[in-house]
């Protein structure tokens, strides 16, 4: 799903974990894609050794995959070392959301924990309990809804544990974190769809999102939506 949205030339971010990992296997039939992202990682790599990474389309930093810092195997580590097409620059510079709007056609593609029916949208934390770093999602989340052509892409499974509990939710859990705001939420995507919910009002936000939920607990959302007055 993630793939369809994405089209040749654009500059992309890609958080950590093994999603963000099938993202980027799923791109390798795209052309002259861009890199500007917080790591450096081997999914990076692959698409850059591919030839999909050119970074020939960037509008700042053009030739250039932009960097904060790196993270990989040994191969990784002899493929970066010394490349002249890999920068690593300061934090400071590459995650503020001025420099990464800078960038057209700036696609962010982070995962989640929970997402609230509104947009809420929780990355570090299980209720109070924190379970990951803040890391640059927010910021790459607020830089790609503002660029030009940007697109900010939220994706999780749609289940945890098992298919026993929904990532989907009317309310996140007392004391979680909102990692990025609803107002910058842009695409959230699932294995069972895509929900674009910039400038959507609350309602249509919540009939969007439970299109995308598990189909086991739509039913309950739907409920629990017409409990808390959502619609």
């Amino acid at each position: 799903n993630i793939a369809d949205l994405m089209q040749d030339g654009e500059t992309i971010q890609l958080g950590c974990g093994g999603l963000p990992h099938a993202v980027a296997e799923n791109l390798m039939s795209k052309k002259d894609l861009g890199v500007h992202t917080e790591m450096f990682s081997t999914s990076l790599y692959h698409l850059m050794d591919a030839g999909v990474v050119t970074n020939d389309k960037k509008s700042i930093n053009r030739g250039k995959s932009i960097c904060a810092f790196c993270w990989g195997d040994d191969d990784f580590n002899r493929y970066i070392d010394f490349n002249p097409g890999i920068q690593v620059l300061p934090l400071t510079y590459v995650n503020d959301p001025n420099t990464i709007m800078a960038n057209d056609n700036m696609v962010s593609i982070n995962s989640a924990l929970e997402i609230d029916l509104t947009g809420q949208i929780c990355s570090e934390s299980i209720g109070p309990r924190q379970f990951s770093g803040t890391g640059g999602a927010y910021d790459f989340a607020y830089g790609a809804f503002h660029s030009k052509g940007g697109k900010g892409i939220i994706a999780v499974k749609a289940t945890a544990k098992k298919g026993t509990v929904s990532r989907i939710v009317v309310g996140l859990d007392f004391g979680s974190v909102v990692s990025i705001q609803r107002n910058i939420a842009d695409y959230i995507v699932t294995e069972y769809g895509i929900a674009h919910v910039r400038n959507l009002c609350v309602r249509d936000r919540v009939q969007a999102l439970i299109g995308i939920a598990a189909p086991q607990f739509r039913d309950q959302l739907r409920e629990q939506a017409k409990e808390y007055k959502l619609w």
